[in-house]
């Protein structure tokens, strides 16, 4: 059935809405925003926590966890173990060896360079581990 665009009477009102502007403003609205979003990502401030979080309070408690600490001297420990980035190394080769490993929280001084912490993620990412978990300790 066709539509007939004559109108009966001429006075009446139009029952119908005219959308052509409002879309425009949407379309205005989109393209102002889709220019103006990654503008301000890249201006956000970051500033970090002067408070580790509670690392016991979100662990999975079915896991088996290991903990490397980075002293603020540039020191490495394994589970209150000192070591050096060689066995420490072997110690990662170890624990990629078994059949479900552990769980790596790797723990680094506030003070602690953040070298000394990189050199431990590159050891852990080249002995094959893949379950990691770091706390950032805040000593005061």
């Amino acid at each position: 059935m066709a539509r007939v665009f004559k109108r009966k009477d001429r006075l009446s009102a139009m029952s119908e809405i005219n959308i052509t502007s409002l879309l425009d403003l949407v379309f205005c609205l989109l393209i102002i925003f889709m220019i103006t979003t990654p503008l301000m990502e890249q201006t956000i401030p970051v500033n970090l926590p002067a408070q580790a979080r509670n690392p016991s309070a979100d662990r999975d408690t079915k896991l088996k966890y290991v903990a490397v600490t980075i002293s603020k001297d540039g020191l490495y420990t394994f589970e209150k173990t000192p070591m050096t980035l060689d066995e420490l190394g072997g110690k990662f080769k170890e624990l990629a060896a078994q059949p479900d490993p552990p769980v790596v929280s790797i723990r680094g001084d506030e003070d602690a360079r953040y070298g000394a912490v990189a050199k431990v993620y590159t050891i852990f990412k080249e002995a094959g581990l893949t379950k990691m978990d770091s706390d950032y300790q805040v000593s005061k």
